[in-house]
């Protein structure tokens, strides 16, 4: 029965990536430095079939700077329709190669490129938010891979919610039942 859920896990976030108005397409990430935590809401651009996420982001934000100090993050998804979450825990890779940026950026439509293109890095105090320059020529564009550790899955149902952990052995995941 944990395969099954396991195989419901998959769907949903392939759909989160692949639907634009599934609930798993945004969710929260969670990063620490050693000494802060931060949360912020990122968008899943694709799972391959380990599990693996995928985040575009830019190279000179928070995010990057605690992945530096401190690979291990975590990812929270939730189905309010569905009453599900899901709970990645795992260690975040910062993708910075030339072939591989250049094969993602290819396929961003040229509208969303403007994210990664600010001259000033995010977070920069501003004086007018309609001022902000852009550089074009030269993206701040990266990826982050989150490779994932545990995955726990909760079912808020009745008579009884349902929880599940999935740990990674020999790159399968396991499943047991958790008390809710």
């Amino acid at each position: 029965m944990t395969q099954d859920i396991l195989e419901q896990i998959k769907r949903e976030l392939t759909n989160g990536h692949a639907k634009r108005g599934h609930p798993f397409r945004y969710f929260t990430l969670a990063t620490n430095n050693g000494k802060t935590s931060r949360l912020r809401t990122v968008v899943l651009r694709k799972m391959r079939s380990d599990f693996t996420l995928i985040v575009y982001t830019d190279l000179r934000s928070e995010k990057i700077k605690h992945i530096n100090k401190n690979s291990a993050v975590n990812a929270l998804f939730y189905n309010p329709k569905k009453l599900t979450q899901v709970t990645i825990e795992g260690h975040a890779k910062i993708i910075t190669d030339s072939e591989k940026l250049k094969a993602y950026w290819t396929n961003i439509p040229e509208k969303s490129r403007k994210d990664y293109t600010a001259i000033k890095p995010p977070g920069t105090a501003i004086k007018n938010p309609d001022n902000v320059e852009y550089n074009f020529d030269n993206p701040n564009f990266c990826i982050i891979e989150i490779v994932p550790e545990t995955i726990e899955y909760l079912q808020l149902k009745r008579p009884n919610h349902l929880r599940v952990l999935f740990k990674k052995n020999d790159g399968d995941f396991d499943g047991e039942f958790l008390v809710p």
